[in-house]
Parts: C-alpha cells; sequence; structure tokens
C-alpha cells in the first residue's frame, strides 16, 4: 500500500479536486498557468509509477487497479471543467467539440466495465499500441487545452482567423484521440463479444 509507486498514484487522485479548482475560472489565466503545471505533473508521476513499480519488481494488485482508475478520473474531471466552463469551443463548428470529449467519456466507461465483465471470465485484455497512442494524443490535447486558457495572447494567424495555438492543438489532438478511442473501444468489444453467449 505505501510503497513509492502506490503513493504516486494516490497522489494523482488527491490532486483532481485541486486541479478542478484551478480550472473552474476560466478568465482566470495565473490559475490555468498553475493548474497547467499540476496537469504536467500529474502526468510524469503516471509515468513514473508504472516505471518505478517495474523496476524495483514492486508491481501490486492495488497498484494495477488504482492506476487507471485515477487517470480516467483526471482525464473526466478536466474534460467535464473543460466542457462546462465553455473552453471545449472553437471556430467552424463552435460548441461541437463536446461530442469528442463525450466519445472519450463514453469509451472510458464502457471498456472499464467490459474489463470488469471479461476480469471475472479471467480474460485478459492487453493495452494495444494504438491504446498507448489513444492515451497520449488525449494527454497533449487536456494539457494544450489548459495551456490555451493560461496564455490567451499566444495566438497565430490562420486565413481570416487569429486563433489561439495552443487552444487550436487541443481540439486538433482532441479530435485525433476521440478516433482512437472509437477504434480502440470497438478492438476491445470485439475480443469481449467473443466471450458473450
Amino acid at each position: 500500500m505505501l510503497s513509492l509507486p502506490n503513493l504516486l498514484t494516490l497522489s494523482r487522485i488527491v490532486a483532481v479536486p485541486l486541479l478542478v479548482a484551478l480550472l473552474w475560472w476560466p478568465k482566470w489565466e495565473f490559475g490555468y498557468g498553475v493548474a497547467f503545471s499540476l496537469y504536467c505533473l500529474m502526468g510524469i508521476t503516471d509515468y513514473f509509477d508504472g516505471y518505478l513499480a517495474r523496476a524495483q519488481g514492486t508491481v501490486s494488485k492495488l497498484g494495477q487497479f488504482l492506476d487507471p482508475i485515477a487517470d480516467k478520473i483526471m482525464v473526466a474531471a478536466v474534460i467535464l471543467v473543460l466542457s462546462a466552463q465553455g473552453v471545449l469551443t472553437g471556430p467552424y463548428v463552435g460548441d461541437m467539440h463536446v461530442i469528442a470529449g463525450l466519445v472519450i467519456l463514453i469509451r472510458e466507461i464502457a471498456v472499464s466495465g467490459l474489463r470488469e465483465f471479461l476480469g471475472g471470465l479471467r480474460v485478459s485484455v492487453p493495452v494495444s499500441r494504438l491504446a498507448k497512442w489513444k492515451t497520449t494524443f488525449q494527454m497533449v490535447c487536456l494539457g494544450a487545452l489548459i495551456l490555451g486558457q493560461a496564455l490567451p495572447g499566444w495566438t497565430v494567424p490562420v486565413g481570416s482567423l487569429v486563433v489561439n495555438f495552443p487552444h487550436t492543438v487541443g481540439l486538433t489532438t482532441l479530435w485525433a484521440a476521440a478516433a482512437l478511442t472509437v477504434i480502440t473501444g470497438w478492438d476491445y468489444l470485439r475480443v469481449g463479444l467473443k466471450h458473450m453467449d
């Protein structure tokens, strides 16, 4: 329970309320700057908890249980708050970017349920390389969206528009993450269907 990898995982869960509080005011540039730093720190601990657990030979059932939960709590919290504060909006399609966030949330819930079902059958579903890319895009997009609110003056001309560069990168990678979410979610579902009557 008190191994360093498990403590790092628990620290991510404990930090989520603070992250949400910092994201609550969309025009608070300093708060979003601190939130971006905290988000990056949480991402670093996400890497090191698994790395240290494997390197030290301290991989535990608790860590295997908590690590994906910590990731999902953080991602879901950030998507929900950014949606509520109107951050998931952009040129041409307006609030339609929220749909990409919903796709990610629905997939996370569905895959969690599927893993629980397959776990009862003692069927393991390994994480695919494409799923790792999905996670990478997901982490980049949310970080960029947070950074865009911290640096509203960081703009670039795109045709007749002047857009916030980090925000635009965030929205673009959000859709990339949503597309990979659908593909990898379908892969997991196909495995699950083989074990359903």
